[in-house]
C-alpha cells in the first residue's frame, strides 16, 4: 500500500486487521553520505526513493512470505536514525501489508517474484492530506516546525503527480473504500494485478 505521505495508508493498514509491514522502517540514516537533497536547498530529500532502502525491504517481504517472519529495523524519523530491530512474525496469515510512501517502488520487484497480492495507492485531496500530514507530523515531532511548512507545501503542490508516478510503477490509484474493499478481496484470496479492473 503506498500513497504521498500524510494520505491515511498506516490508519487503514490498521484499520484491515491484518499484519502490518512499515516500510518507512528502511529508510537511511541521516549519517549516510548518499541521502539526496531538495533541488536547489540544503534539506534532505526524505521524499525521495534514494533515502530508503529498497533492497532490504524487498528481502524483507520475501522472508515474510517464505517463513512468516523476518527482523526488521526500528527507525526514529525525528532523528533520522535507526534505534533498534524487532522481530515481525506473521504467523499462518495468508495476507500481509507492507506500506509506506516508497511501495510502489517495488511492486514490479514483488509481482516479478511472484508476492504481489495487489498494489494500492490511496489518494485523496491535497488540502486535505497536508492538514493530516502536518497535525501528524507536529504531534510526533519528526522534524522542525520549518522544515515540515517547506515539505508539506512542496508535497501538497506535487501530490497528484506522486499519485500518477505510483500509478505508472504499477499500483491501482483509489480512496479509502474502494481500498478496503480491494483488501478485503485478497485477503479472501482473490488476488488482484494493479491493473485488474475492482
Amino acid at each position: 500500500m503506498t500513497g504521498p505521505s500524510g494520505s491515511g495508508k498506516s490508519s487503514l493498514a490498521a484499520r484491515s486487521g491484518l499484519p502490518v509491514l512499515r516500510l518507512d522502517d528502511f529508510y537511511k540514516e541521516g549519517t549516510d553520505p548518499t541521502l539526496p537533497l531538495v533541488e536547489g536547498s540544503s534539506d534532505i530529500d526524505w521524499d525521495s526513493p534514494l533515502s530508503w532502502d529498497a533492497d532490504a525491504a524487498v528481502a524483507a517481504i520475501e522472508e515474510l512470505c517464505a517463513t512468516g517472519r523476518t527482523e526488521v529495523p526500528e527507525y526514529s524519523i525525528a532523528t533520522s536514525s535507526r534505534t533498534g530491530a524487532e522481530s515481525l512474525d506473521i504467523d499462518r496469515t495468508p495476507l500481509f501489508i507492507a506500506e509506506g510512501i516508497f511501495a510502489a517502488d517495488i511492486v514490479a520487484r514483488c509481482q516479478e517474484l511472484g508476492l504481489l497480492a495487489d498494489a494500492i495507492c490511496l489518494r485523496g485531496r491535497p488540502s486535505t492530506t497536508f492538514r493530516r500530514r502536518l497535525a501528524r507530523d507536529l504531534r510526533e515531532g519528526r522534524k522542525s516546525i520549518p522544515f515540515l511548512l517547506r515539505r508539506g507545501w512542496r508535497l501538497m503542490r506535487a501530490e497528484r503527480g506522486i499519485v500518477a508516478r505510483h500509478v505508472g510503477l504499477g499500483a491501482h490509484a483509489c480512496a479509502r473504500d474502494e481500498a478496503l474493499g480491494r483488501l478485503a478481496a485478497a485477503a479472501a484470496g482473490r488476488h488482484r494485478t494493479a491493473n485488474t479492473p475492482a
